[in-house]
């Protein structure tokens, strides 16, 4: 087949509040093709193809679809145009059907009533087409985050786009899943369609990629094809340096143990899960999805109640029923779903960083401590190299990996022993996860504790000093950090 050009984005500028995070970016799509779109958090990426599916309007430049400009004005007149976009942050109507949902703004109507069952029988039809094993007259609302995942990926194959934009689509969804993802992918590329992919994972974007353009800081950086490329030259080009150590982990003693789980169960979910969590010491919980290691943690957290068993802080038992329970004994938890549970998406950065904490920035109960509530979001923007212009810009308007700094300031500043993250670097680029991985190094030097739940094998292996690993709720190993390897680890988790 040959690869004609279908689309071109020329000299591109966008401009929030006379602020440039656009300037004059080029990008070329093939049909037939993947070409992956790869940046730090903020670089641009997201803003460039929100740009291209109408969802926000340029400042400057020119857009040609197969030869022949055109005005994107909004996402209908995208939609259109036959481009269709899997976004990041999932847009889900939590109170709608799955089939509801899928067809959002393109209903299927018979006598000029919405027709249900039609639209259930074309969501079973793709779905069956994705191996997706999901009920579509579901509420959307009960679905997990890889289960909604999945639901925006069918969404935007159903419309029959020749562009599809895919934003970090396999950021939440199980390697099955992925495998799945990337047969369908396969088949859309043979089919001619152009496929913009969007990705902070390396392996699977030399998996997937024909194509590879490079977006730092607002700019073009470069574009080659996939085979011409390595790890290395990738990070280079992102962050214009090299990643000599992309673990930071500095060797010291542990303590005695902050936290004892004794026979811990959650009725349906986990059974009888044991462990300890030293001063110093970095905990990691690994296994497939589904196999228990959110909920141990929000069960840890006071999310859920216990069946039973016992949780221990400094050698004494104590009863954990909800998160303020959690909180009173040293506990932050992080969650992996940042949109719907770690922010406030229109309350300022500010007002998220301090959210756990106000106590601390009031007098008498009433007044607000302004300057110094200014003074610790300063603080944490700062340390965590947050990039905005401002602490009083929206969470909403940030980008995920930036989104994800702001949940982790609002934790730390709040100075707890014991730290839960749930998927910490989910969506984050290679240079914003190196300063995750210092700033816990750094939690962990100060005497306190780390328990991870992470997807991401080499982050398990990097970061972790002792490996739970977790198969349909039980306890299959748990591995010190020298003796762990990943052949290891995806044999307990599969039960073998």
């Amino acid at each position: 087949m040959e690869h004609s050009i279908i689309l071109e984005m020329k000299n591109i500028v966008k401009e929030f509040n006379g602020i440039r995070v656009l300037n004059e970016v080029s990008f070329t799509l093939r049909r037939g093709t993947v070409h992956t779109l790869m940046g730090e958090n903020g670089a641009g990426k997201s803003t460039l193809m929100k740009i291209l599916n109408g969802v926000y309007t340029k400042t400057a430049g020119q857009i040609f679809l197969n030869g022949k400009e055109v005005d994107i004005k909004n996402s209908k007149v995208a939609k259109q145009l036959g481009i269709a976009m899997v976004h990041q942050e999932l847009s889900a109507f939590p109170d709608l059907s799955i089939a509801a949902n899928m067809f959002m703004g393109n209903e299927f109507c018979s006598m000029g009533f919405i027709d249900e069952s039609k639209m259930a029988s074309k969501c079973d039809e793709i779905f069956e087409k994705l191996g997706i094993s999901l009920d579509s007259k579901r509420n959307i609302g009960t679905l997990s985050v890889a289960e909604t995942q999945m639901v925006e990926i069918a969404k935007a194959i159903s419309i029959n786009a020749d562009i599809i934009i895919m934003d970090e689509p396999t950021s939440a969804i199980t390697e099955a899943e992925v495998e799945k993802l990337f047969q369908v992918i396969d088949d859309l590329r043979a089919e001619g369609k152009g496929i913009v992919y969007i990705s902070h994972k390396m392996d699977e974007i030399f998996q997937i990629s024909d194509e590879i353009t490079i977006l730092r800081d607002g700019q073009f950086a470069g574009t080659d094809l996939a085979k011409n490329l390595d790890n290395d030259k990738l990070i280079s080009m992102m962050v214009g340096r090299t990643l000599e150590q992309q673990f930071y982990k500095t060797d010291h003693e542990f303590g005695d143990a902050i936290l004892e789980v004794d026979q811990l169960t959650r009725k349906d979910k986990f059974r009888n899960v044991s462990f300890t969590l030293r001063k110093g010491e970095i905990l990691g919980l690994a296994g497939l999805m589904g196999a228990g290691r959110t909920e141990v943690m929000e069960t840890i957290f006071g999310l859920e109640e216990k069946s039973s068993g016992t949780i221990k802080i400094d050698g004494k038992s104590v009863e954990i029923r909800k998160p303020k329970d959690a909180i009173s004994h040293g506990i932050a938890f992080v969650s992996e779903d940042r949109k719907r549970v770690g922010l406030n998406l229109i309350g300022s950065l500010m007002e998220n960083i301090t959210l756990a904490n106000l106590k601390k920035y009031c007098r008498g109960g009433f007044f607000i401590k302004s300057k110094e509530e200014t003074q610790i979001a300063d603080t944490y923007i700062k340390k965590l190299k947050i990039k905005t212009d401002s602490e009083n810009k929206l969470a909403g308007n940030l980008s995920g990996g930036n989104q994800q700094k702001v949940v982790l300031s609002r934790w730390i500043s709040c100075q707890p022993r014991i730290l839960i993250l749930d998927e910490p670097t989910r969506g984050i680029d290679v240079g914003a996860k190196a300063e995750i991985y210092r700033l816990m190094d750094e939690f962990v030097r100060e005497g306190n504790c780390i328990l991870m739940v992470s997807s991401e094998m080499p982050e398990v292996l990097g970061m972790s000093d002792r490996i739970v690993v977790m198969h349909e709720g039980d306890m299959a190993a748990i591995y010190d950090r020298k003796d762990a390897t990943q052949e290891k680890i995806m044999a307990a988790a599969s039960g073998l």
